[in-house]
């Protein structure tokens, strides 16, 4: 595709209430340039005054493509006329270039409450896709736009609520005038562009997470809209969990590091971070609330988390270095305890680890460890012994997940990773999000050949998890490179997300 092209857009005017309203809204797909980007609507109603619609992201379309929505309602009032037919063309800016799509300058004409109108060569567009529930939805609407042009016959949706290990079908309706199940909105006029419009709607009840596929019976053929592949999925929010080791405050431009993450946290959308090299100012043992390098993240948040932490040591000659847990949910049960023989406040060898129980809403109960082992020769095999007999004890019948988070200085394939494959009880989220085939080898089936498969993988910082746990991992993702905030660290970080099984 080009970088900028129109899916689809929607002109209803609904006369449900007392004054009329009519709605626009603009369905774009752009390339994926850069992470800055710009999509702007440039527009004009029936009075011929030139307006600006931002659009915002939506979700990826295509392997390489966003999708963007921009919405915008008016109210008829005695000063206030509605703009009726409009002319419209797409603009996108991004790394310095700027992209168009406006019919070669003769821009795009949508005539008032007309319904959808489908950018070129597109036949099949879901209208009105969210992707996420509301709080108690039971049901979730489809609604399908189809060129007339392709005889669809029959529009039916594939869906399922457990990762397709059950799958369900339900037809749609083909609706002689357009009615949108989302807004309950309908338009008079429609179908001007050679558009059909199918609907139905999905009774998902409780499920915590829908995916659905919609296909299309022509005359000679079936056609599928999948999303990219990707298929539509409707979800009520991930567990979205960050690992990240702030290096006991030995960074240039440390303040503005410290700014930068809790920036990340805020857009990154962040529930839980487990922190280690957490430092403040050493004080005769006595520490400094205000130098916290947690606290400082925590108060630089948009709002700022529930907060954890403990020290451990004496790092770097002046600080109290330790550990922590963050949290946009409530915090219970914490608990800071040594699970290194030494525990001399002056020795880099003594290790401590806290732990916090969270309620996730959807999720249940999980048990947090935010951990700073040390290397395989100072100690590691004993102090991760400690921590999962600690972490067993705690894993009562109404826990849901266990997850040990932090930097375990074992490097992914050696021995030490070795000695957590071993244990047979906690496994590599990261490697289960990134590469299931090696992932099934290494924890599931044992393979005794997968030694040399991670040679090239040096990470030493992980979210290990139960075996057993009611979570499932659905993504995993570095952050803190050069190719997103910068480096903060002497350790990239980590984010990955959770859902229930």
């Amino acid at each position: 595709m080009n970088e900028i092209q129109l899916l689809y857009a929607e002109n209803i005017i609904s006369r449900k209430t007392k004054y009329p309203t009519q709605e626009l809204t603009f369905s774009v797909g752009v390339k994926n340039v850069s992470y800055d980007k710009q999509v702007d609507v440039i527009w004009a109603g029936e009075d011929g005054e030139w307006h600006t619609l931002a659009a915002e992201y939506h979700d990826v379309w295509r392997h390489d493509t966003e999708c963007w929505r921009a919405v915008i309602k008016f109210k008829l009032k005695a000063d206030q006329s509605l703009p009726g037919n409009i002319v419209f063309g797409l603009r996108y800016r991004v790394s310095g270039m700027e992209f168009w799509d406006n019919r070669n300058g003769e821009n795009y004409l949508s005539q008032a409450d007309s319904g959808v109108m489908l950018g070129h060569n597109s036949i099949i567009q879901n209208i009105g896709f969210v992707g996420y529930f509301e709080e108690n939805q039971k049901s979730a609407p489809v609604t399908v736009a189809i060129d007339r042009s392709i005889a669809a016959q029959n529009v039916s949706v594939h869906w399922t609520v457990d990762g397709w290990r059950n799958t369900r079908v339900a037809k749609c309706k083909k609706r002689l005038r357009y009615w949108d199940l989302t807004t309950r909105s309908n338009a008079r006029n429609p179908n001007q562009y050679g558009v059909e419009i199918w609907t139905t709607r999905l009774r998902t009840g409780k499920a915590f997470k829908l995916q659905y596929t919609i296909c299309c019976d022509t005359l000679d053929r079936q056609i599928w809209e999948n999303h990219g592949g990707k298929n539509f999925i409707v979800s009520y929010p991930e567990l979205k969990v960050m690992i990240l080791n702030l290096h006991c405050y030995q960074e240039e431009n440390q303040d503005h590091k410290l700014s930068v993450i809790a920036n990340a946290i805020d857009e990154q959308g962040v529930d839980v971070i487990c922190l280690q090299e957490v430092a403040e100012n050493w004080n005769e043992g006595h520490g400094d609330w205000a130098s916290n390098s947690a606290n400082i993240i925590n108060q630089r948040l948009a709002t700022p988390f529930e907060l954890y932490t403990d020290w451990s040591h004496l790092g770097f000659d002046r600080y109290r270095e330790g550990v922590a847990i963050l949290s946009r949910y409530p915090l219970s049960n914490q608990q800071g305890r040594y699970v290194s023989d030494d525990q001399d406040a002056y020795s880099i060898h003594s290790r401590k680890v806290v732990m916090s129980q969270i309620n996730v809403p959807r999720m249940g109960v999980i048990n947090f460890y935010s951990a700073h082992l040390s290397w395989l020769e100072d100690g590691f095999e004993h102090q991760f012994d400690n921590l999962c007999a600690w972490a067993n004890a705690e894993n009562y019948q109404h826990v849901q997940a266990t997850l040990l988070c932090g930097d375990f200085n074992i490097t992914a394939g050696e021995q030490g990773y070795l000695k957590v494959v071993n244990s047979h009880q906690y496994e590599d989220q990261y490697l289960a999000a990134n590469n299931e085939g090696l992932f099934e080898s290494i924890f599931r089936v044992n393979d005794a050949h997968w030694g040399q498969a991670l040679a090239d993988d040096y990470r030493i910082d992980y979210i290990f998890m139960h075996k057993d746990s009611e979570l499932q991992v659905t993504s995993a993702q570095v952050i803190f490179t050069d190719q997103d905030y910068g480096q903060v660290s002497d350790h990239c970080g980590y984010i990955m997300t959770f859902e229930p099984i």
